[in-house]
């Protein structure tokens, strides 16, 4: 299937290309301390990791879509990796960065459009689904690798928090986007496996899924509950509290530059 898919429709984006470069000099600019503002630089980090994660995830369905036999994928762009080629340029790029602005959250919107119609088996309208938050559990692992190797000695302190954080949204992500909430990848995974009515009448709440969750979290109870979710598996995963805390705090560099206590007068027990 993916022959379907001619080479220029499967042919890197310079935009995306520009994001992976915009990462890796501020990566540099972390680690050196190059930057006048470290917390400029560790914004940069994130927000352009946390895009060209986005990217892959949105690659992951559109890819896995071409393969369960949507031909009609590349012609759409979305093999490209160009985020400015998805469905809702604002609900899948400029949204996400908002929600992690505002409450360091990492919840990725809705991007690529799949022909349905096209794709044959219920076990492959799930793993279509499935694809995306799977990538972000791919990527939480690979950016959390130095904490859970036990292999950051000589580790810059704030490219450890910009590390940490990152993990961060890349987890929320991944547990988000499973949840079986219509407009979410989820419920896209059990939607083929429910009966017509059900669907027929849980379709018209799909373009209110993302916001609802979003406003779910915005509830004291439900957020300190979510965020000890969160915490449990980062710390599976060796990254701690102080970590992302300290991640999130340089990411918001228009408050200015945090005060922070040496990381070894810091006991992690």
């Amino acid at each position: 299937m993916a022959s379907d898919a001619t080479r220029g429709e499967r042919r890197i984006s310079p935009v995306f290309l520009a994001l992976v470069a915009i990462m890796a000099v501020s990566i540099w600019a972390v680690w050196t301390d190059f930057s006048a503002s470290p917390g400029f630089a560790v914004f940069l980090f994130v927000a352009s990791g946390w895009i060209v994660s986005l990217c892959l995830h949105e690659y992951a369905h559109a890819r896995t879509a071409l393969h369960g036999g949507d031909i009609s994928i590349g012609a759409k762009g979305y093999l490209t990796l160009n985020p400015f080629k998805y469905t809702h340029a604002l609900l899948s790029i400029v949204l996400p960065v908002i929600f992690v602005i505002m409450g360091g959250i990492g919840l990725p919107g809705g991007a690529v459009f799949i022909e349905t119609h096209r794709i044959r088996g219920r076990w492959k309208h799930s793993l279509i689904s499935a694809a995306g938050p799977l990538t972000n559990v791919l990527f939480a692992v690979v950016v959390s690798a130095p904490f859970w190797l036990d292999a950051l000695e000589g580790v810059p302190d704030n490219f450890r928090y910009a590390l940490g954080f990152l993990a961060l949204l890349q987890v929320t992500a991944a547990i988000l986007n499973f949840l079986p909430v219509p407009g979410l990848d989820g419920y896209g995974v059990i939607e083929p496996w429910l009966s017509y009515k059900l669907r027929r009448q849980v379709e018209p709440f799909a373009p209110f899924g993302l916001l609802a969750v979003f406003g779910f979290l915005w509830i004291p109870e439900v957020n300190h509950a979510f965020f000890d979710m969160i915490n449990s598996v980062l710390r599976a995963l060796g990254v701690t509290e102080w970590d992302t805390y300290w991640g999130y705090e340089l990411f918001r560099f228009w408050r200015g530059t945090p005060e922070i206590p040496p990381l070894n007068a810091v006991d992690f027990g």
